[in-house]
């Protein structure tokens, strides 16, 4: 970053900050892991230069021989991983790729099925607050109290309401997707079932989670999560929907562009080319394997060190810890004080707010990726079972006029706590161990 320092030096300090947080700290946020140089190099290149609106060979601008060719690419790279005959890899994000398959297989107003969003959905899915529920009839489906889908809920409300559209996938689920069974239930129905595969595409391409593929119409998914890409997403269609409407792939299509967006991120596509192309080495499926392995690992820990886990365990990537009522922001902010980062979350059936939740939701994908395994995880486990007793005397209150004042305190309190400054030290010690970019140099 030279040509940085000397030219902004604000950016550049915040730039180098941002390297050490994530250096010197546990990332554990489920959704969060670690581009190669690789793929910062095809984000930050001259490909950001160039406007390609249209798809490869039907372009409304000039001059795309070379990015057509990296368009082309990662569409082939991507239906060979995914083992589908169409994907459109446009899409500047995930909530915009779920949003263009709305437009293409449902009329405003039509009924739709998904994921209740305390129970662990995505707002895409037809949360309250999304768009998608403004536009379209929501219907929301549930966990039963052992954490797993409801599926005799979900084939009774779909017989009952006949969606047009029924996603699968979720932000905060920690059991595997049941994709034939909610594809059955789709059938019966006549319904599309789009899987929304952001948080496990990667698991899936490493043999760590079974694919949607055979059972699902359209797959959405991020290509920064467990794919370790940039930023970006991608909508695939199946063979199975191509049967249902051999216009789906078309409708698709012209649903991300003219329907919804301009021109697509073209450096934004190559970084997504360079990461799939990463995925289809041996070494990712030993890394998708590890992966889960860690997340079981650690999950057995912290259920050991006596913390409540939703559901009791894991079969993918992440875990939720159910802390109480309202005491998830509690955790975060202790937990980040010690140098430990995982987000705040709702657990199923909770009974208090987004913002302050009863749960905290964390992952091992980062971790992972910088080399950690189930004995680094057991450590983890060890300093997160001591920050949750340092701050067992703190309740949240539930009068609303006593809370500013509270948490206030909170922070202040935290900030001077000694044994939280001692498991940052013992953090610190062994992040140095796995250091993120050993080439990197600031």
């Amino acid at each position: 970053m030279k040509n940085l320092k000397k030219t902004d030096s604000k950016i550049y300090k915040l730039i180098v900050s941002e390297i050490k947080r994530q250096q010197d700290e546990l990332q554990l946020i489920p959704s969060e892991s670690i581009a190669s140089e690789s793929v910062m190099e095809a984000l930050g290149s001259v490909l950001m230069n160039k406007y390609s609106e249209g798809y490869p060979g039907k372009r409304y601008y000039g001059g795309q021989i070379n990015v057509d060719q990296v368009e082309n690419l990662a569409i082939e790279r991507a239906k060979k991983l995914f083992k589908v005959p169409h994907v459109n890899v446009q899409p500047y994000s995930g909530s915009p790729a779920n949003l263009a398959v709305y437009i293409a297989v449902c009329k405003p107003g039509d009924t739709v099925m998904g994921q209740s969003l305390p129970d662990g959905g995505h707002l895409t899915h037809g949360w309250k607050a999304s768009a998608t529920a403004m536009f379209y009839n929501p219907v929301q489906y549930h966990v039963k109290s052992d954490g797993y889908l409801d599926i005799e809920e979900i084939e009774r409300m779909a017989i009952e309401h006949k969606p047009k559209l029924i996603w699968i996938g979720a932000t905060a689920y920690v059991r595997e997707f049941p994709f034939e069974q909610l594809g059955k239930i789709a059938d019966r129905v006549g319904a599309y079932l789009a899987a929304d595969t952001s948080h496990i595409s990667g698991l899936i391409i490493a043999g760590a989670h079974k694919s949607p593929v055979e059972y699902a119409h359209i797959i959405t998914t991020t290509t920064h999560k467990t794919l370790r890409g940039p930023r970006g997403a991608m909508i695939m269609v199946t063979a199975k929907g191509l049967k249902k409407d051999p216009d789906l792939a078309k409708k698709i299509d012209q649903a991300v562009f003219p329907g919804l967006q301009g021109g697509p991120h073209d450096h934004q596509t190559a970084g997504i080319a360079v990461a799939l192309g990463e995925a289809m080495k041996p070494q990712f499926k030993v890394w998708g394997k590890q992966v889960v392995r860690n997340a079981k690992a650690l999950a057995k820990e912290l259920i050991a060190g006596g913390l409540k886990l939703v559901s009791g365990g894991t079969d993918n990537h992440l875990m939720l810890i159910d802390c109480g009522k309202g005491r998830g922001f509690f955790l975060q902010q202790a937990l980040e004080q010690a140098g430990i980062t995982l987000n705040k979350n709702t657990i199923p059936a909770d009974l208090s707010s987004p913002f302050y939740p009863s749960g905290v939701r964390l992952g091992t994908p980062f971790v992972t990726t910088r080399g950690m395994k189930e004995k680094e995880m057991k450590q983890i486990a060890g300093l997160i079972v001591r920050v949750v007793k340092e701050i067992e005397k703190y309740m949240f209150p539930e009068n609303k006029d006593d809370r500013a004042a509270y948490l206030k305190k909170f922070k202040g309190e935290i900030a001077k706590n000694r044994v939280l400054t001692q498991i940052k030290k013992e953090v610190l010690a062994l992040c140095k161990e796995f250091p993120i970019y050993k080439s990197l140099k600031y």
